[in-house]
C-alpha cells in the first residue's frame, strides 16, 4: 500500500456531555492562557487488536469510552465547555456542557501497513479529528485488523499537554474503574498579577504585543515547506549525545543534549552562513511556581508555559562543539526556570491587556532564519492510557501548528525502555539534513520497531 493511501469513513458522531449538571457560567483565562493563539493539538493512541475480541466488540469499547469520559468530564468540566470573546476582545470559557463532540470511525488499512513515520499522509485529517466546535473532540477508529485508534484534539488557549496528560489518565482510570489519582485544580485566577507587578527587562525579548508582529511571509511557489516525521531514537544514542554535550565535566540533561544537537542540524540545513537560527525550549512553571502557591500548582489545569529561546549564528553552531551549543541552551533556559520569571510574566501580560501577547519564536521576520519549539513529552503517560483493553503499542502528540516555526517533541517509548519516540514539525531541507547527517540516530518509526511486522 502507497503511503496514505486508505480511506476513513466517519459512521456516527455524538457529543459527550459531562454527567452532571453545570451552572452556565463565564470565567476569564489566566494571563498565562492568553499568551497562546488559537491553536488545536491532537494526541493519538494505537491499540493491538484485543486478544478477547469476541467479548470486547468495538462497539462495547467505543460505549466505554463515551461512558467513562462523561464521568471524566465532571471533574474536567472546562473540556465541555467553550471558549468565547468578551467585551474587550479577550477569550473566556463558557462553562455551559456544550459537551465533546465524539466520531466513530472506520478505517481500511491493517495497524502493520500504517506507515506513521508520515504522520501528514497517514494521521492527519484521517484519524486524529479536525475540532469544529468546543474545546475537545474525540474520534474512535476500528482499522481492518481490529485494531483501534483513539485520539483527542484540543484547543491549546484552555489546556497544555501536562494538563491534557491530567485528563487522559483520569479517563483510561474512569474506564477501568479504578480509584482516581488526581483531580484538576481549575481555579485560573490562582495566577492573578501582584498587586504592584514588575518585570524583568528580559521578557521584552522573549514576547511581543501581537501588534507589533511583522507581516507573514509571502509563499513562493516551490519553496521549501514544512512537514511532519516520527522517529525512534534508542536510548544508547540518547546517552552518547548526552555523554558528547557533557565533555568538560557539566553535566547536561538528555533534553538539552537533544535539543543542541538539532539546533546543530537544522543550522548544517542553511545555505546562507550569515543567518541567526533561533531555538526555544517549553518551559513548565508548576515547579517553580509551587513555592508561591504550594502543592496545588502540580494539578493546575491550564497553561503554566514560557519559551525562552536561544539565537545563534550559523557559523558559530555549525563551528563549535556540541557541549559549547549544549551550554548556551543550559544558560538560555536556566534564566526562565524561575519563579519570579513566571511572576513577571503573567505581569508583563497584564501590562499590555487587553492587547495578546505571543512568544517571539513563532514570530518570523523577512531576513531570519529559521526558529523551532523543543517541548518535553518524557511526563506523557502512555503507558497509563489503558482503558481496560490493554497499553497502547504507540502514542504520541500530533501538532502541526502551522506559522513560520517548526516544533518537536520527544516522548517516551512503550517498545524498548529508555528510547525516545520524537516527533517533528519542521522544514522538508531540515529534515533531509538530519537524516543525512544523523539517520544512524534518528531512525523512521517502522512496524517492525512497534512489533507489528
Amino acid at each position: 500500500m502507497d503511503i496514505g493511501e486508505y480511506s476513513v469513513t466517519v459512521n456516527q458522531k455524538d457529543i459527550v456531555t459531562a454527567l452532571l449538571p453545570v451552572q452556565q457560567h463565564r470565567v476569564p483565562l489566566s494571563n498565562l492562557d492568553l499568551l497562546l493563539p488559537p491553536l488545536d493539538v491532537g494526541v493519538f493512541f494505537c491499540y493491538k487488536k484485543p486478544t478477547n475480541q469476541n467479548s470486547l466488540t468495538f462497539s462495547s469499547m467505543v460505549s466505554t469510552l463515551k461512558k467513562s469520559l462523561a464521568k471524566a468530564l465532571v471533574s474536567f468540566n472546562v473540556l465541555s465547555g467553550e471558549v468565547v470573546m468578551n467585551s474587550a476582545g479577550e477569550p473566556e470559557i463558557l462553562y455551559n456542557n456544550r459537551g465533546v463532540d465524539f466520531f466513530e470511525a472506520y478505517a481500511d488499512v491493517e495497524f502493520r501497513d500504517l506507515e506513521l513515520y508520515n504522520p501528514d499522509a497517514n494521521v492527519e485529517g484521517k484519524l486524529v479529528p479536525k475540532k469544529k466546535e468546543g474545546v475537545l473532540c474525540v474520534q474512535a477508529t476500528e482499522l481492518k485488523c481490529g485494531a483501534a485508534i483513539i485520539a483527542c484534539t484540543f484547543d491549546h488557549r484552555i489546556a497544555d499537554a501536562y494538563s491534557m496528560n491530567m485528563f487522559l489518565v483520569t479517563w483510561a482510570e474512569m474506564a477501568q474503574s479504578k480509584p482516581i489519582s488526581i483531580y484538576p485544580f481549575l481555579q485560573l485566577s490562582l495566577l492573578n498579577p501582584r498587586p504592584q507587578g514588575s518585570y524583568d527587562s528580559s521578557i521584552n525579548n522573549m514576547y511581543i504585543p501581537i501588534s507589533s508582529m511583522p507581516p507573514p511571509s509571502d509563499p513562493v511557489p516551490g519553496a521549501d515547506h514544512f512537514i511532519s516525521r516520527i522517529y525512534s531514537v534508542a536510548a544508547e544514542d540518547i546517552d552518547w549525545l548526552q555523554a558528547q554535550a557533557s565533555i568538560g565535566g557539566t553535566r547536561r540533561s538528555k533534553l538539552e543534549s537533544l535539543s543542541a544537537f538539532l539546533w546543530q542540524i537544522v543550522a548544517k540545513s542553511e545555505k546562507d552562513g550569515t543567518k541567526r537560527i533561533k531555538m526555544g525550549i517549553v518551559v513548565d512553571g508548576r515547579t517553580r511556581l509551587s513555592a508561591e502557591y504550594g502543592e496545588s500548582m502540580f494539578n493546575y489545569f491550564g497553561n503554566v508555559l514560557s519559551i525562552p529561546f536561544g539565537d545563534e549564528s550559523v557559523e558559530e553552531l555549525t563551528r563549535k562543539p556540541l557541549n559549547w551549543v549544549a551550554g548556551a541552551v543550559h544558560e538560555y533556559v536556566k534564566g526562565a526556570a524561575t519563579k519570579e520569571h513566571f511572576l513577571g510574566l503573567i505581569d508583563w501580560v497584564e501590562v499590555h491587556r487587553p492587547e495578546l501577547g505571543v512568544t517571539k519564536i513563532y514570530v518570523k521576520g523577512r531576513e531570519d532564519g529559521a526558529a523551532f519549539v523543543m517541548s518535553s513529552g518524557q511526563r506523557f503517560p502512555v503507558k497509563e492510557v489503558d482503558f481496560g483493553w490493554g497499553r497502547p503499542v504507540f502514542g504520541s502528540y500530533h501538532f502541526p501548528w502551522g506559522g513560520e516555526s517548526g516544533y518537536v517533541m520527544p516522548m517516551p517509548s512503550t517498545s524498548r525502555e529508555g528510547d525516545w519516540v520524537i516527533y517533528m514539525h519542521l522544514m522538508k531541507s531540515q529534515l533531509d539534513c538530519l537524516e543525512v547527517n544523523a539517520g544512524h540516530i534518528f531512525r523512521p518509526l517502522t512496524a517492525d520497531y512497534l512489533g507489528l511486522a
